[in-house]
């Protein structure tokens, strides 16, 4: 077959210098504009990417936490959490897909700022990002614990208005 294009000393092809220029433009736009997110302040990027709380049919997005259910006593040192949503598909954050979800669960603590990122790397807040809908809580310590499910977006920011569920358990030993 005959290359009808002109090769450089590397052997590529002006058709091939132009498309990895053009990769490499994309590249360098999306890491931008994934700074700009990150150094601008919470509010503003929170508003910019937050997931409207209604389904594309127009349903209300909700979550519930089915497990354990309001009052249950847990026997043990360690709670079973099952979650279902509705009016929004789940998906893992790492999709970065517009229009989609995944849960966060808050043990005994309260959602701060329902307008910024959830807090990583805290023992009380875990993040479901690859859109698990059950989660094992081990270690709790007897007594009254509360769990609050929300909804976030790919980039962990709460869907708007804010999709929550909250239940209260016992645990015994």
């Amino acid at each position: 077959m005959r290359e009808s294009a002109q090769r450089d000393t590397a052997g590529r092809t002006e058709s091939t210098r132009h498309e990895q220029r053009l990769w490499k433009a994309m590249v360098a736009a999306a890491l931008i504009g994934a700074a700009a997110c990150g150094s601008g302040s919470e509010e503003s990027a929170s508003a910019d990417t937050a997931a409207p709380a209604a389904s594309a049919g127009g349903g209300a997005v909700s979550v519930s936490i089915t497990m354990p259910a309001e009052g249950d006593t847990v026997r043990g040192n360690a709670a079973h959490v099952m979650l279902s949503a509705s009016g929004i598909e789940l998906a893992p954050a790492a999709q970065q897909r517009p229009g989609t979800a995944h849960h966060h669960l808050y043990l005994d603590t309260d959602v701060d700022d329902a307008t910024a990122v959830i807090p990583m790397g805290q023992a009380n807040i875990v993040h479901l990002g690859q859109a698990e809908t059950e989660y094992h809580w081990a270690n709790l310590t007897p007594g009254t614990h509360r769990i609050i499910a929300v909804l976030a977006d790919p980039l962990h920011v709460p869907l708007q208005p804010l999709v929550a569920d909250t239940v209260t358990f016992v645990v015994v030993p």
